[in-house]
């Protein structure tokens, strides 16, 4: 999950207190600190790695309460949380000790993707621009994604699942998992449309890929397909046109639906370089 910059002190509580379980990291920071902004491309790139945990960027001018709750004195400084109880703290602008930190405590917390080398990107969805054509309104796509229900199409059994993503990623493979005779069968796949394509486009245009689902989507986990990964490298957005379902039935219906492949702004942090300063400057 990208970097969430919060706004204030309130603004802090919620994001804190809507963490759960999942490892959270915050790096107290200042618009003057010159170490602070040396090391932010780092600490934004770890967010991108590991998803399944909470990064928060605190202003300490911005939430100056917050900060003296924390007794913080020097910038930038890192502490670790989980369940609520700190874990763990870094002061100083160590590229080498950060990595270190955020991967001692959110590399266990990771859940296990089901392609090898990829991550499940499909976090970094932005639900709020998300849409789905012809899905019926008592399976919203939001909820769907959260896994709190399936989608399940309306009036006949087509759908458009339209999916932007916040920030670019490479799009590697998609898992989908049907129900029964309902289950997808012809999917296309497009991407970096300017808007969301109506049924006759979807219909007519060549996708950039179409996958055909069996009866293994059915089953276990669902099906997952490859991409031809070199055309989804800088992926804003995807579209999928569901076509039909492997029972020639008039609805359509989805359990799950994953995406795979690894954010754009993922690097290798041992060829990252430092533009300034020294590790472990701090003001």
């Amino acid at each position: 999950m990208p970097v969430i910059h919060v706004k204030d002190d309130a603004d802090f509580n919620a994001q804190f207190g809507a963490a759960a379980a999942k490892p959270v990291f915050i790096d107290f920071t200042a618009s003057w600190c010159g170490p602070c902004k040396m090391i932010a491309p780092t600490f934004d790139n770890l967010s991108n790695i590991y998803l399944n945990a909470l990064f928060l960027k605190v202003d300490v001018d911005e939430c100056a309460d917050t900060a003296a709750a924390y007794g913080i004195s020097a910038m930038p400084t890192f502490l670790v949380f989980q369940n609520g109880q700190k874990l763990d703290q870094l002061k100083g602008a160590s590229n080498e000790k950060l990595e270190q930190l955020v991967k001692q405590y959110a590399e266990g917390s990771q859940t296990p993707s089901l392609v090898s080398g990829q991550s499940d990107i499909t976090s970094l969805i932005d639900k709020k621009q998300i849409e789905c054509l012809n899905g019926s309104d008592d399976t919203p796509l939001d909820l769907f994604l959260e896994g709190n229900t399936n989608l399940i199409s309306d009036c006949d059994e087509q759908l458009i699942i339209s999916l932007p993503f916040n920030q670019p990623v490479k799009v590697h493979s998609i898992l989908i998992k049907g129900v029964g005779n309902r289950s997808p069968k012809d999917v296309k796949i497009f991407a970096n449309l300017p808007k969301t394509m109506d049924f006759d486009t979807a219909s007519a245009v060549e996708p950039i890929q179409l996958l055909t689902f069996n009866e293994s989507a059915t089953e276990g986990e669902g099906q997952i397909q490859n991409l031809k990964y070199v055309k989804f490298q800088n992926v804003q957005n995807i579209q999928l046109f569901v076509a039909g379902n492997i029972g020639d039935g008039e609805i359509t219906e989805i359990s799950r639906l994953r995406i795979f492949g690894t954010p754009l702004s993922s690097v290798n942090m041992n060829e990252f370089k430092r533009v300034a300063g020294k590790a472990g400057d701090a003001h």
